[in-house]
C-alpha cells in the first residue's frame, strides 16, 4: 500500500489535458502525464484494503496494489517489473482503456478511486525512457511452429508469449502495419502508433517473424472492412504449415442501419471514416479519403467509437457534429452502493465530447434523405422504452441536415466467412465457439486451431483481448508441449 493515511489527506489527482484549441490543430496525444511528486501523491492513496478488488476489477489481474506501494516509494524500476509481469502493453492500456480497476477501487464505494490508470501510464513511460523494456529471448527454441492470425492486441500478446516459450511464431496480418484495430481504428490523439512500433521491433528481437499485407481466408464480396492485402493464404494451407494456429482477429462486422436511403453518398461505417486517417497519419497517400471538412457531421453510436469520429470531424474542421444514442441519457452519478465494484453505467464525456458536439439521447433514425444520390439530411424520432421494447414517440419527429453521417453502432460478430474458411464451430452470436477453461481452453473444433480476443468473445476491450491472448498462448504452449510455464 502507499501512505496508511493517505486516502485520507489527498485528494485524486487527474492528468492533465492541452488546451482544446490547441490540440484541435494536430493529431498527436494531448495528455499531460503525473510527475514524480503528483505520481506520489496519487499513489498514496491506495489503502490498506484487505481484499482489493481492483485486482478482480483488472482483466489481466495486474498487481495494483503492490506497484502502488513502490510509486510512492518512488522505486519506479520495482515499479515497471511487477506492472510488466501481469501486462504485455501497459502502453496501450494506460492510454485507452477504460480503467474497471478503478471502479472496482475498494476507496471508490464513497470517494473517488485511486488513479491507477494513470499511474500505469507514468510506468510504463519511465520504463521505456530508462530503456527498462528490453526483449525477453528463448533460451531453447522448440522447433514448433505457431501461426497468429490478426495483429491487434490480443494476437501481439499471444505472439509474444508463444515467442518467449520459444515456438516459432509467424504473425499474420491482412493490413500493411502490424496492430489491428490499435493501429486502425484507435485515432492517433488517443494513442500514437509509435507505441506500436517499439513493440514490434521488441518482437522482432524475440523471435516473431511478421507477415504483413496477408489475407487468411477470404472477405465477403463488397466488404466494408478495411482490407489492404497484397496476398492471400488459404486457411488449410495454414494449418498444414504450422503445429498450432491462433485465431486472433477482430470483430470486424459493423452493425448497419437498413432505414431508408442507407445507400445515399455520405453514409458510411466509422470503422471506413477512421482507419483512413490513421492511414494517411502515417504518411501514406490515400485517394477518396472520407473528409469532414465544412459538413454537417451526425455520428449514430453513443461509444468509444462514435467519440473517436467526434474528435476526428472536429479536427477535419466540420462545420456542426452532432451524436446519437439510441439509449435514454444515463444519470452523471451511479448509485455506488448499489453497483460497486463493478462497471457502473453513467454519463461518460470523454476529451472527444469536451472538443465541440452536440449529444441527443433516446433518439433513433427513420430515414436518410438525399437529393441526387446524396446526403443531405436525416430523419429522427425520439424513443422510450415499454415493455422492453423501443417505441416511438408522438410528435418527435425531426429532421437533422446532414452531409456526412458515420455509423459507430458497434460490431455484431467477427467476419463469417473467415471462421467458416477454418471450419470452426460458432456460438449463438456468430463468434469462434471456444471456452476459457483451465486446460484445454481457447481450442476451437477443428484440432490444433485456436481462438482468442474479440473473434472469440465479441466485441471488448483491448484489456480483454490481452488477457485472452495471454491465456490463449498458455494453452498452445500446453497443447504443443504437454505442460506450461507461462502465466496464465
Amino acid at each position: 500500500m502507499g501512505k496508511v493515511t493517505g486516502f485520507m489527506e489527498f485528494d485524486r489527482i487527474e492528468e492533465g489535458y492541452k488546451p482544446v484549441p490547441e490540440r484541435l490543430k494536430h493529431y498527436k496525444e494531448f495528455v499531460i502525464g503525473l510527475d514524480d511528486k503528483q505520481a506520489k501523491v496519487q499513489a498514496a492513496r491506495c489503502m490498506d484494503c484487505g481484499t482489493p478488488f481492483c485486482n478482480s476489477g483488472c482483466p489481466v489481474n495486474n498487481i495494483i496494489p503492490d506497484f502502488n506501494d513502490l510509486v510512492y516509494q518512488q522505486d519506479w524500476k520495482n515499479a515497471w517489473t511487477v506492472l510488466d509481469s501481469t501486462n504485455n502493453f501497459p502502453e496501450f492500456t494506460g492510454r485507452i482503456c477504460p480503467a474497471p480497476c478503478e471502479a472496482a477501487c475498494t476507496l471508490n464505494y464513497n470517494d473517488d478511486p485511486v488513479g491507477i490508470k494513470s499511474l500505469e501510464h507514468a510506468i510504463i513511460d519511465r520504463a521505456w525512457e530508462h530503456g527498462w523494456v528490453q526483449p525477453r529471448v528463448p533460451r531453447i527454441r522448440t522447433g514448433k511452429k505457431v501461426a497468429v492470425v490478426g495483429s491487434g492486441p490480443a494476437g501481439m500478446a499471444a505472439a509474444q508469449q508463444l515467442a518467449r516459450a520459444g515456438h516459432d511464431v509467424t504473425l499474420f496480418e491482412k493490413n500493411d502495419r502490424i496492430g489491428g484495430l490499435l493501429r486502425y481504428g484507435i485515432p492517433d490523439f488517443k494513442m500514437e502508433k509509435h507505441h506500436i512500433d517499439r513493440r514490434v521491433e521488441q518482437m522482432k528481437a524475440e523471435g516473431v517473424t511478421f507477415r504483413t499485407g496477408v489475407m487468411v481466408g477470404e472477405l465477403p464480396k463488397d466488404s466494408k472492412v478495411t482490407n489492404w492485402a497484397r496476398e492471400t493464404i488459404s486457411p488449410q494451407q495454414l494449418q498444414k504449415d504450422f503445429d498450432a494456429v491462433v485465431l486472433t482477429g477482430g470483430a470486424e462486422q459493423s452493425r448497419d442501419l437498413p432505414v431508408p436511403g442507407r445507400d445515399l453518398d455520405g453514409v458510411h461505417f466509422a470503422m471506413e471514416f477512421l482507419p483512413q486517417q490513421n492511414k494517411v497519419n502515417a504518411g501514406d497517400k490515400l485517394k477518396g479519403q472520407i473528409r469532414a471538412d465544412g459538413k454537417h457531421v451526425i455520428v449514430i453510436g453513443g461509444g468509444d467509437t462514435g467519440s473517436d469520429c467526434v474528435g476526428t470531424s472536429n479536427r477535419h474542421g466540420a462545420r456542426s457534429v452532432v451524436q446519437f444514442e439510441l439509449m435514454p441519457q444515463p444519470p452523471e452519478e451511479e448509485n455506488k452502493p448499489l453497483v460497486w465494484p463493478y462497471w457502473p453505467y453513467k454519463l461518460r464525456t470523454s476529451s472527444s465530447h469536451e472538443e465541440g458536439v452536440k449529444r441527443e439521447f433516446a433518439i433513433a433514425t427513420k430515414e436518410f434523405i438525399g437529393d441526387k444520390g446524396k446526403l443531405t439530411g436525416l430523419r429522427t424520432v425520439h424513443v422510450e422504452m415499454k415493455d422492453g421494447k423501443f417505441v416511438e414517440i408522438p410528435g418527435t419527429e425531426k429532421e437533422y441536415k446532414a452531409d456526412l453521417v458515420l455509423l459507430a453502432m458497434g460490431f455484431v460478430s467477427p467476419v463469417q466467412t473467415i471462421l467458416e474458411g477454418f471450419g470452426v464451430e460458432k456460438d449463438a452470436r456468430g463468434n469462434a465457439k471456444a471456452t476459457t477453461d483451465f486446460h484445454g481452453g481457447y481450442a476451437t473444433s477443428v484440432p490444433k486451431v485456436f481462438a482468442a480476443g474479440d473473434i472469440r468473445r465479441g466485441q471488448s476491450l483491448v484489456v480483454w483481448a490481452i488477457r485472452e491472448g495471454r491465456q490463449a498462448a498458455r494453452a498452445v504452449d500446453e497443447f504443443l508441449m504437454g505442460f506450461s510455464d507461462l502465466p496464465r
